[in-house]
């Protein structure tokens, strides 16, 4: 496999200048899917806190930014959907989501928001010793009872003494709230109406009604689960 990645090439929720350089950093394997971004990009081409990518070598060796709890070393780590984002040397913190367009947005929190990251379970697995394993959709996993489902998300703490414990539940349901992530409603938040089971590999299809009355569908894998009679995410990441 190729270390090397044209700009012309990257993803296109990344965003960035196509021909400004030949090539962009390649997102290392490990949180999230092929369109994560690495942090390298975010710092630099997304967010002008580094010039170069001696600057950000230089910043996270410092350790300077914390991903999801915990310091970043690596500048091809990638980050995306749900990621908390923290400089706490200069006082920012961001929540990394998905755009109406399909592109990574970054939303500035506070600290408190900062305290929590939202996650969806992808799949679940019994391990050794009949101990239940959460797998999430950014690759993380986790031990747990049997409560939680495929498709619910749960809301885990960041900080330092209860890293990864779940603090909230939101269940992949009817009447719950719910963020597209994909596809041409991406970004909206809106209530789950209906979830109709296709039989075969075909995804679920869900029917969804968002704040104007408007309804709409989309597929199980473009749900993430934010709220249950309201919204505990709003739009753009803020909290309600």
């Amino acid at each position: 496999m190729s270390n090397h990645l044209k700009r012309l090439n990257a993803p296109g929720s990344w965003h960035i200048a196509k021909k400004t350089t030949t090539f962009i950093t390649k997102t290392a394997p490990g949180p999230h899917n092929a369109n994560a971004m690495p942090i390298a990009v975010w710092l630099r081409d997304h967010m002008d806190f580094a010039r170069n990518m001696k600057e950000i070598k230089q910043v996270l060796r410092q350790k300077d930014v914390i991903v999801n709890g915990r310091p970043c070393r690596d500048p091809k780590m990638g980050v995306g959907i749900f990621d908390i984002i923290a400089l706490p040397k200069i006082g920012k913190y961001y929540r990394i989501l998905r755009g109406n367009d399909g592109r990574h947005v970054s939303i500035e929190i506070d600290a408190e928001a900062a305290k929590t990251r939202l996650c969806k379970i992808k799949n679940k697995t019994t391990i050794a010793g009949g101990k239940v394993q959460l797998n999430m959709r950014d690759g993380s996993n986790l031990l747990a009872d049997n409560t939680y489902k495929s498709g619910d998300s749960i809301i885990l703490s960041l900080e330092p003494e209860s890293r990864f414990k779940i603090v909230g539940h939101f269940p992949f349901a009817v009447g719950n709230m719910a963020m597209i992530i994909g596809g041409k409603h991406s970004g909206k938040v809106a209530r789950i109406l209906e979830i109709i089971k296709v039989p075969g590999s075909v995804p679920n299809k869900i029917i969804l009604e968002d704040e104007t009355g408007t309804k709409f569908d989309t597929v199980s894998p473009y749900i993430y689960m934010v709220g249950t009679k309201t919204s505990a995410v709003a739009k753009w990441g803020h909290e309600a």
